[in-house]
C-alpha cells in the first residue's frame, strides 16, 4: 500500500479574521465552526485515510507550543512531527523543507499530501475519494493539485483551467467579476485550493529543475537543523538565505507534470468573515450568532460575542465581532477590508495586532485583567507539573496570590509552597520561579508594579522549554 504523509501547512496569521485572529494566535488555531480548531480538524480529517502515516506540521517558531498543545488534545492523533520555520518564507520553501525531511527519513517514494491547516471540508467521504485519485496520479509521476468545483463567480480565489483528462492547461490569477462568471459558465475552471499530492522524489526533481536555489537552501536548512523532542527546527541562517515564493509560482505554473483532480468537498478557505458566515448554520432571518447575543429586527448578519452581551437592533448584512480588547463593526460585504485595519495596527505598534488579553505559553497562559502606567494585574494559570523559567526582572516588583491549587515558589534563596489564599512578594532584581507541583491547574493573581512592565523585561537563567536565548 502506498505510504501517504500528510504535510499540514500551519503558518500565516489570517488577518482578515481580526480581531479574533492575531499574529500570535492565528486563524488555524481558532475554533470557528465547532469545538475544535481548524488545525485540529485538519489533523482529524487525514487521520482516517488509508495508508496514512503520522502527520508533519510546518509551523512558525512563535506558534510551536500552542500547536503542540492542540495536537496533544486529540486522542485520535498519536504522534506528529512539527517542523519549525525560524522565518516565514511562503509555501515553496515550507513544502520543500518538508520534502527534504521526508527524504532524510527514507520516504522518497511516499506521497506527500500537502494541506493548509485553516480550510474547511464538510464532505469527508468526497475528500477521501479525491485523495485516492490524487495518490494514484502522484504514483505516476504527476504533481497533483485539487481543483474545487466552483459554486459561484468567486473573485477571491485563483483558478485552474483543466485540459484533456486530468491535465492542467493554465493557472489564472484572481479574476474580476465578469471573468469569474465566464469561468463558472465554461465548466472547465476550478478554484485553486492550495492542496497538493506528489511523491517526495518527483517533487524534489521538479523543484531542482525549476527552483534549484530553493532546493539547495532548504536542503541545507534541514541538514543543519536540530531535533528538539517532537520539534525539528530548520537552520535559521539557511532559511534566511532562501528566497520567499509560493509553490504556485515557482513550480505549478512551470512544471510539465501538473495534474488536477476536480472535487466537490464542501470546501472553504475561510478567507473572510463573510466566507465564514456563508458556511455556518443560520437562523430563520439569515443570522449567524456566537456567544451571548440578543437580536431585534436583524437580518443576514454575523454577530459574535466573546466576553460581553452584544445586542443588535435593526441591522442588516452587518458584521459585529467583540473580543475582550476590541470590537469590529462592518458591512459583511466589506469584510475583506479588515486587513487594512490590521496593517494600521501593526504600523502603530499596537498590541491588538499581535496579542489577545489571554496569551498562551508552554506552561499555561496569562490574562491581562488591568493595565495602567505603573501597574499591571494578571490572572496566571499553570498546568499541572509545569513550571515557568527561572528568571529575574530589572524594573518591576511582583505580588502573587494563590487562588486555586498549590504553588511551589523560588524566591531568591528560599523555596517554599503556597496554598489557596496565601501570597508572596518578589522584589526587583531577585531570581524567582513559579511551579505547579500538583495535579490540578494552579491559578494565581499577579500584580506587577514598576517603571517598565513589558514582557521583554525578563532575564532567563533556566528554562525547560528552550527559551533561555530568546
Amino acid at each position: 500500500m502506498t505510504k501517504i504523509i500528510p504535510v499540514i501547512l500551519a503558518g500565516g496569521t489570517g488577518s482578515r479574521l481580526w480581531p479574533l485572529s492575531r499574529q500570535l494566535y492565528p486563524k488555524q488555531l481558532l475554533q470557528l465552526t465547532d469545538d475544535t480548531s481548524l488545525l485540529q480538524t485538519t489533523c482529524l480529517r487525514v487521520n482516517g485515510l488509508a495508508g496514512v502515516m503520522e502527520p508533519i506540521i510546518v509551523v512558525g517558531e512563535e506558534h510551536r507550543f500552542i500547536t503542540k498543545s492542540q495536537i496533544e488534545e486529540l486522542e485520535e492523533v498519536k504522534k506528529v512531527t512539527i517542523l519549525l520555520e525560524p522565518v516565514g518564507k511562503n509555501t515553496a520553501p515550507a513544502i520543500c523543507g518538508a520534502a527534504h525531511y521526508c527524504a532524510g527519513e527514507g520516504h522518497e517514494d511516499a506521497v506527500m499530501l500537502v494541506l493548509p491547516a485553516d480550510h474547511i471540508v464538510t464532505k469527508p467521504q468526497a475528500f477521501a475519494e479525491a485523495v485516492a485519485k490524487a495518490v494514484a496520479l502522484a504514483e505516476q509521476g504527476q504533481i497533483v493539485t485539487f481543483g474545487i468545483q466552483p459554486t459561484s463567480p468567486e473573485t477571491g480565489y485563483g483558478y485552474i483551467e483543466q485540459g484533456d483528462g486530468n491535465s492542467v492547461k493554465s493557472f489564472k490569477e484572481k479574476p474580476d467579476q465578469q471573468t469569474a462568471l465566464q469561468y463558472l459558465e465554461s465548466g472547465n475552471y476550478f478554484w485553486n485550493s492550495g492542496m497538493f499530492a506528489f511523491t517526495v522524489r518527483t517533487f524534489l526533481n521538479e523543484m531542482q529543475e525549476h527552483a534549484p536555489e530553493i532546493v539547495s537552501a532548504m536542503g541545507e536548512a534541514v541538514a543543519q537543523g536540530a531535533r528538539d523532542g517532537v520539534f525539528y527546527r530548520f537552520n535559521k541562517q539557511q532559511m534566511e538565505n532562501c528566497i520567499s515564493d509560493s509553490i504556485d509560482y515557482v513550480l505549478m505554473e512551470k512544471t510539465r507534470c501538473a495534474a488536477v483532480v476536480a472535487a466537490s468537498l464542501g470546501w472553504s478557505d475561510i478567507g473572510s468573515w463573510q466566507a465564514l458566515w456563508e458556511v455556518l448554520d443560520k437562523d430563520e432571518n439569515g443570522n449567524v450568532t456566537q456567544g451571548d447575543v440578543l437580536l431585534e429586527d436583524t437580518k443576514n448578519c454575523l454577530i459574535r460575542s466573546g466576553n460581553s452581551l452584544v445586542a443588535a437592533v435593526g441591522l442588516e448584512d452587518t458584521l459585529v465581532v467583540e473580543t475582550d480588547d476590541a470590537v469590529l463593526v462592518a458591512p459583511l460585504s466589506k469584510s475583506q477590508e479588515v486587513k487594512k485595519i490590521v496593517t494600521r495596527l501593526k504600523k502603530a505598534g499596537r498590541s491588538e495586532f499581535a496579542l489577545h488579553r489571554t496569551v498562551y505559553r508552554p506552561w499555561g497562559n496569562y490574562t491581562v485583567l488591568d493595565e495602567q502606567k505603573r501597574y499591571q494585574m494578571k490572572r496566571i494559570e499553570v498546568y499541572p507539573g509545569a513550571k515557568l523559567s527561572l528568571q529575574m526582572h530589572h524594573h518591576r516588583y511582583e505580588h502573587w496570590v494563590v487562588v486555586t491549587g498549590t504553588a511551589k515558589v523560588t524566591n531568591g534563596e528560599d523555596v517554599f509552597l503556597l496554598n489557596e489564599n496565601e501570597s508572596t512578594y518578589i522584589p526587583v532584581g531577585v531570581v524567582h520561579r513559579l511551579e505547579n507541583p500538583g495535579v490540578i491547574p494552579l491559578e494565581i493573581i499577579e500584580v506587577q508594579i514598576g517603571s517598565y512592565l513589558g514582557e521583554d523585561d525578563i532575564v532567563r537563567y533556566e528554562d525547560v522549554y528552550g527559551r533561555k536565548e530568546e
